[in-house]
């Protein structure tokens, strides 16, 4: 029995570790993330086949990133945007699930800037972390 017990923390601890589980973007204060370029692919972010990854989940801090980085962008010519949590969809594949199954949901997002015509969508992964960009069309706040 301690033997299971032993193998079930190592296992977990392993898992814990991985060198995805590293943010690599650096915070401009609390609310936001210091992010310095713009993507130039038009999928970045609005496809949940290339969402953009913010990380945190396994700290605890998946939904506050998830606003770090909304809170980073700007509209095309610098307008403040505004956003809500549409929901979670679309199952990715993650080698960061908590539960072990290989498999997480994307969060979805609504951004809008003031003068826009219409709403874009934004797919954000909280469980793995990648390079920040702002998404094609979107430019960065305070820059």
């Amino acid at each position: 029995m301690k033997l299971a017990i032993s193998t079930i923390l190592i296992l977990l601890l392993i898992s814990c570790s991985s060198s995805k589980n590293v943010q690599k973007t650096p915070l401009r204060d609390n609310s936001s993330f210091r992010i310095t370029e713009i993507s130039q692919d038009e999928t970045y972010g609005y496809s949940p086949k290339n969402p953009i990854e913010v990380g945190g989940a396994a700290k605890r801090e998946g939904a506050l990133n998830e606003r770090r980085f909304l809170n980073s962008l700007a509209g095309p010519n610098g307008e403040a945007v505004s956003y809500h949590r549409a929901g979670s969809c679309c199952p990715i594949k993650s080698k960061n699930d908590p539960f072990g199954f290989g498999s997480v949901m994307l969060d979805n997002y609504r951004v809008t800037w003031e003068g826009s015509k219409d709403t874009v969508s934004i797919y954000i992964n909280m469980y793995d972390y990648g390079t920040l960009k702002a998404p094609a069309g979107f430019s960065i706040k305070g820059k």
